[in-house]
């Protein structure tokens, strides 16, 4: 690798751009602050006599509002311009959380009010979190990705490791209305950075998508996307058990280790110390082995990580294993998240990325009850031995069920290169279906490789916005075959021509052009209304 290209891929590069920098800083501040809410919003429940119930009732209210709006939010954030939507997300959570901490000074916070505020809070947090995922490619160029998804996962966890800390020391000593008012405070420098964000104007003379055929649209892509298909089942395949050791842990610290509250804080810190360590790491491990590789080096860590815990009494060896569990886990969601935001272009990032934001919040929350469920039937530790196993699973699947080759390095730049139709009619954006038909004329001895790449033509055509898609052969003419395919209205084959269409699709057209004579014909058709 050139030292251009080693620079380009350190963990680091993405710093080097001024406004990323200046978001990274200010949305680890703002993690900060979420990490020191949790924290104050558990420690007032505790001494109320519903603790059992209300305690884990916070943990309910930050994340159930993902799992209930990660797709509407994914087509809101491909619709609308993302920087304005994370400034209003941004304001509406710093006053809500500003509303907490009034309530809260003035003795007005009950726990129905309490959950309630919460509640609202992570709805703003679902709102934001794929519009946050889906600025990234225009805030760093594509070899980046990788390294400013281990920057977020490390801003997270770095967050984790040391919020919690700081937020039961101001506990103790100001009470939890303090944590409430600087969590409001942390949301003041992302509004600031945002607002000082000069995104280019996109000017366009074509109808905006609907949201309901955006949200079509958005899952018909990732149907027909093998490579994004495949990514969102190793993450669930990683997800799912590596979820024992994070649901688990509160149980072991306790009735295992005999710890209490500040050492049950310390294992979570060595998880987010691993977690930093990973973001170190990547960048060499990058350079030097493939994405299954890391992919299989995360799950196998994290599963001696909870092999350790499971079987290991003593606390500094479970200190140390969490260490290199969090590593593992950086090392797995850092991968997984890279290859997901180089596989899904501009104009259904936003949906992708809120599929896979469900996926992730969804196993967690599921994997969480499953293995509670199982412990409370047989016992933690074979709970855990049982994550172990799948974990190992996990890791030699990637053998059998590896990330695609070049998964990442699509060229995914928009490429309006379909010729414009000559009308006579000018349809409405809301006429169709259209069904759209295209000839051509293929040598005998190149048939079998024509059909070949009209299959995966097919996916493109499918990925872009075709409902139904066909290849017919003629029966009257030699050598003749038909492409058809249904787009639901005029105004979403309007956003193939202009939005949908890839440097990717353009390699796939022009693979089937090598295998046919002459320049394939196109001819458009609208459907008639009131006519069956």
């Amino acid at each position: 690798m050139t030292s251009a290209g080693a620079a380009s891929a350190s963990t680091w590069a993405p710093l080097r751009s001024p406004m990323f920098r200046a978001l990274w800083i200010a949305q680890f501040v703002s993690n900060l602050g979420t990490w020191m809410q949790t924290v104050g919003a558990q420690w007032m429940l505790v001494s109320d006599p519903g603790a059992a119930v209300l305690v884990p009732l916070v943990q309910t209210a930050t994340t159930l509002p993902v799992m209930l709006l990660a797709l509407p939010s994914g087509v809101l954030a491909d619709l609308v311009d993302r920087r304005r939507l994370l400034l209003a997300t941004q304001g509406a959570m710093a006053a809500g959380v500003g509303l907490l901490a009034s309530l809260t000074g003035a003795g007005l916070t009950t726990p129905a009010v309490l959950l309630t505020l919460l509640f609202m809070i992570g709805c703003g947090q679902a709102l934001t979190a794929p519009a946050w995922q889906a600025i990234q490619p225009d805030l760093v160029p594509p070899e980046q990705i990788p390294a400013a998804a281990a920057l977020g996962s490390m801003s997270m966890n770095g967050a984790r490791a040391i919020g919690p800390a700081i937020a039961g020391v101001l506990v103790s000593v100001a009470g939890p209305t303090s944590v409430f008012a600087l969590n409001a405070v942390s949301f003041v420098g992302i509004v600031i950075v945002l607002i000082a964000w000069r995104r280019p104007a996109v000017e366009q003379d074509y109808p905006p998508e609907r949201a309901l055929a955006a949200l079509s649209a958005g899952g018909r892509y990732i149907r027909r996307s093998p490579v994004v298909r495949r990514i969102l089942l190793r993450t669930a395949l990683f997800i799912g058990p590596a979820s024992a050791l994070w649901g688990l842990l509160p149980v072991i610290a306790s009735h295992q280790l005999g710890l209490s509250s500040a050492g049950y804080g310390l294992l979570l810190g060595a998880l987010g110390v691993g977690a930093v360590s990973g973001a170190f790491l990547l960048s060499r491990l990058r350079a030097r082995y493939g994405q299954n590789a890391l992919l299989t080096l995360g799950a196998g860590g994290f599963a001696v990580a909870t092999a350790v815990l499971a079987l290991v009494h003593n606390f500094a060896a479970v200190l140390v294993a969490l260490v290199v569990g969090g590593a593992s886990w950086l090392l797995s969601l850092a991968t997984l998240n890279a290859s997901m935001q180089l596989s899904l272009p501009a104009w259904v990032r936003a949906r992708g990325l809120s599929v896979y934001q469900l996926i992730f919040m969804g196993g967690q929350a599921l994997g969480s009850v499953v293995w509670g469920v199982l412990a409370e039937a047989t016992t933690s530790v074979i709970s855990l031995l049982v994550s172990v196993a799948l974990l190992v699973g996990c890791a030699v699947s990637l053998l059998v069920l590896p990330l695609r080759k070049g998964t990442g390095k699509l060229d995914l730049r928009p490429s309006s290169h379909w010729p414009e139709p000559m009308l006579v009619i000018e349809p409405e954006p809301l006429d169709g279906p259209v069904l759209v038909l295209t000839s051509y004329r293929v040598l005998p001895e190149n048939e079998e490789n024509f059909i070949a790449a009209m299959t995966v033509l097919g996916r493109s055509r499918r990925r872009t916005g075709a409902a139904q898609w066909r290849l017919f052969r003629s029966v009257e003419q030699e050598s003749t075959f038909v492409e058809t395919f249904v787009v639901r209205s005029w105004g979403e084959h309007m956003h193939q021509h202009y939005t949908r269409l890839t440097g990717q699709d353009l390699i796939i057209e022009q693979t089937v052009e090598k295998y046919i004579e002459g320049q394939p014909e196109s001819e458009h058709f609208l459907a008639v209304r009131d006519v069956r």
